[in-house]
């Protein structure tokens, strides 16, 4: 009796840690306001084309993922407190924040446009904006392209989300907005948008969405990546990007 209850604990064990190893425990970080992207539904989940693809990846690494949402300035800063593990939050890959984090393939790609009123003749010269004020998202690329191309030719309104310029502009508070087509292009099919559209091409063609971790963390970049391609290759993401858009953004 004595030797059987020894063999069981220790094949209780084993199974235990056997079962610990194969189930690793990360936390994704999203902001959680940036429809279709992330955001919340009616019940509080945090839902959208992120956190749908953070789950696919979580699966075909086989680690059991939660989500920590984080205000959008601070999202950058939250990783490396090491409140999350990695960071899937439609984060452009730029060379400011390849310096503060580390990035995986790009999951997808963007562009940047401009919407305002259809009932106005809205040119995107840079003579026709002098004087105009732009809304866009606090710390983006968008807001980063305004300022550093127009200067102090428009004036540039900040916002903490992107659902709070849009209520800039239809308030009129502001001519227009420059944000993500893919984002503008969700909000202009809701009933706020429906009164407004894309003004001019495209400003910037190569937006690259990635997934940060924290500097240096290469094993999990590397697992990341690896997943990526899976759910690429095997109809997981066409599946995921077919249920927000009628075109592919890989």
């Amino acid at each position: 009796m004595q030797n059987f209850k020894k063999v069981f604990l220790t094949a209780a064990v084993t199974l235990a840690f056997s079962a610990g190893a194969m189930a690793e425990t990360l936390k994704m970080g999203i902001e959680a306001a940036y429809p279709p992207f992330n955001n919340k539904d009616a019940s509080g989940q945090v839902v959208g084309f992120d956190k749908e693809i953070g789950d696919a990846l979580c699966a075909k690494m086989k680690a059991e993922c939660s989500v920590v949402t984080s205000d959008w300035d601070g999202i950058i800063p939250a990783l490396n407190a090491k409140k999350f593990d990695f960071l899937i939050s439609s984060l452009s890959i730029t060379e400011e924040r390849k310096a503060a984090v580390d990035f995986t393939d790009p999951y997808y790609s963007n562009k940047l446009q401009f919407i305002a009123p259809k009932n106005v003749d809205f040119k995107t010269d840079k003579d026709s904006l002098k004087g105009k004020t732009i809304g866009t998202q606090r710390a983006t690329l968008a807001g980063t392209w305004l300022e550093d191309t127009y200067g102090d030719d428009i004036k540039v309104s900040l916002y903490d989300t992107q659902e709070n310029a849009y209520l800039d502009l239809t308030s009129g508070r502001v001519d227009a907005i420059l944000a993500d087509k893919y984002a503008n292009y969700d909000w202009l099919k809701t009933d706020a948008g429906k009164n407004y559209e894309f003004k001019g091409d495209p400003v910037v063609e190569s937006d690259k969405i990635g997934i940060a971790v924290r500097k240096g963390d290469n094993e999990l970049r590397n697992k990341l990546n690896a997943a990526l391609k899976e759910i690429v290759a095997d109809g997981t993401y066409k599946k995921i990007n077919d249920k927000y858009f009628p075109f592919s953004i890989y």
